[in-house]
């Protein structure tokens, strides 16, 4: 793997249709060596692996996402560190405002790009506790790791090709496991 993430072209790296990738092993190691990089660039950022890819055995969109928490007053830095590293901004439909930004990019390893988001949220945001929350239940649960598949499975059976519709198909589900209310329903 090269040092710096590389440039998420448009026409290279489309916004793929909605799809569900099976887990792949090598997504943790990608996102530690991502978030080696953007430590080295802001220190005092905490950064985490959340999302499906974080998930073991958690089929999904296989796009890495991260999530930079940045302290108080420090927006501005970590939006910098993140474009000094090669990270550019998402600006496709349904992007996060540069007040909660996301940035996107992609990493190659072995012939093969793997693509990363990384959700820039500040410190004191409960949206912090939220994508813990979420992720750690989930790790804990393989069970409802398979609920939450057999939902994404259902979404793309309905015909959704559309990645932010994708994302929304998924919402009730998410929100019953913020709740504390999941159940086998899908």
């Amino acid at each position: 793997m090269s040092g710096l993430i590389g440039r998420y072209e448009y026409i290279r790296y489309q916004d793929p249709a909605a799809a569900l990738r099976p887990y792949d092993p090598r997504y943790p190691e990608v996102a530690r060596r991502v978030i080696d990089l953007i430590r080295s660039r802001m220190p005092d950022a905490e950064v985490e692996h959340v999302g499906s890819t974080a998930i073991p055995g958690c089929a999904g969109k296989g796009v890495v996402d991260l999530m930079l928490v940045y302290p108080p007053g420090r927006l501005a830095a970590a939006r910098d560190a993140l474009d000094g590293l090669g990270f550019q901004r998402h600006d496709r439909r349904g992007a996060f405002p540069e007040e909660r930004p996301v940035r996107i990019g992609t990493l190659e390893d072995d012939g093969e790009t793997f693509r990363l988001h990384v959700h820039v949220i500040a410190a004191d945001s409960p949206e912090v506790a939220t994508q813990r929350h979420f992720r750690d239940t989930l790790r804990a649960d393989p069970a409802l790791v398979e609920v939450y598949v057999a939902r994404k499975r259902a979404v793309l059976a309905a015909g959704v090709t559309d990645g932010n519709d994708y994302n929304l198909g998924k919402e009730s589900f998410i929100q019953r496991v913020l709740d504390g209310a999941a159940t086998d329903q899908t």
